[in-house]
């Protein structure tokens, strides 16, 4: 069956209850041009799958197919939330409204209350301090004069909606987000290893985000690099005569690349996890920050697999482990000592023996 849209799921349903069904993408399945029809594309692959040339698609179980369409939705409503914000932001910007200069988080309480007040109070001089809240670090005369603007009654109606369709959003998030922790309690123990990760245990949605692509089970990926290529974290093989064409990634994984990028960028500030920071440092250094990027990607997807594999929490001796070079080196005690520092030693005096 040929990957179409969503048509083909309503049958794969159906189909997968009774029979073992080969899901292609149709990149796999294109026919020769001029000549296609929907059944000579039909009869096309079917000789395609007779001659075992069809590469069948990852397709999780039902479980996990639900889960994954609650986050999915997920994201697509923090997606709106965040457009919907920018236009409440528009709004007091086209107003001459700088609380964006005065407050980390427009939309939180005390910028909020004052923006409320000033919808229901139009045009009307007011003392800002009784809003804003006593942990707010920014001096009460800059606040006062952040709201010295005056909004229009177009931009109130459009503000005022703007903000209600803010509050629903949030709402609906929040029971979207109950649904999915009750829907994923089955896989508490896959979620408990996974956490285990750096980056993936902050926040829970994180590391359930990671489950509903990519599932509990790693049988359907016979190793680490298949995991990687899936997720589209390699480069391509586009290589003829000798030369090769290009190096791209491909565009796989839309939903779980870019989380995975935003963890990555994360991971090589901290100090706490030096493998990440020592391969991102050493990579870019050659072949630039976004290819880092995406090397340090592959580095979480490979833990991913092996966790999920070996049901064992992450350790970073795998990276860490020292790799003999081909040639020898010389450094001197400067370099050397901050090419140690770098992976992760701390270096200290060594102690004093008294008689």
């Amino acid at each position: 069956m040929e990957s179409a849209g969503k048509y083909w799921i309503p049958v794969f349903n159906v189909l997968e209850k009774n029979y073992f069904v080969t899901l292609a993408h149709p990149k796999y399945t294109k026919p020769q041009r001029g000549n296609k029809t929907d059944r000579k594309d039909a009869k096309w692959i079917c000789d395609l799958f007779m001659c075992d040339m069809i590469k069948p698609s990852f397709i999780p179980s039902p479980e996990i197919r639900h889960l994954r369409d609650l986050i999915r939705y997920r994201f697509k409503l923090t997606n709106t939330l965040t457009g919907e914000k920018n236009r409440a932001q528009n709004c007091l910007t086209v107003s001459n409204l700088k609380l964006d200069d005065v407050f980390s988080d427009v939309f939180g309480k005390s910028s909020r209350s004052i923006t409320n007040y000033m919808l229901d109070h139009p045009c009307e001089s007011f003392d800002v301090a009784p809003f804003v809240d006593g942990r707010c670090k920014t001096p009460i005369v800059e606040i006062q004069a952040a709201v010295d603007g005056a909004i229009s009654p177009e931009q109130a109606i459009k503000l005022r909606e703007c903000l209600l369709h803010i509050d629903e959003l949030d709402a609906h998030k929040e029971k979207i987000e109950q649904e999915i922790l009750l829907v994923v309690k089955p896989f508490s123990a896959a979620l408990d290893l996974l956490r285990t990760v750096p980056g993936l245990d902050s926040n829970p949605m994180t590391a359930i985000t990671v489950m509903s692509e990519i599932g509990p089970d790693m049988s359907a990926f016979p190793s680490s690099k298949n995991l990687v290529s899936w997720a589209g974290c390699c480069p391509r093989n586009d290589k003829s005569g000798g030369k090769v064409k290009s190096t791209r990634i491909s565009r796989a994984g839309c939903y779980l690349k870019p989380l995975l990028v935003q963890i990555a960028n994360a991971l090589i500030k901290s100090k706490k996890h030096p493998e990440f920071k020592e391969r991102y440092h050493r990579i870019k250094t050659r072949r630039g920050h976004k290819k880092a990027i995406i090397a340090v990607c592959k580095m979480l997807l490979t833990a991913i697999w092996n966790i999920l594999s070996k049901l064992e929490p992450y350790t970073p001796k795998g990276f860490l482990e020292h790799r003999p070079v081909n040639e020898s080196k010389i450094l001197t005690k400067v370099q050397a000592l901050h090419l140690l520092r770098k992976r992760g030693y701390t270096i200290i005096d060594d102690p004093v023996v008294t008689a």
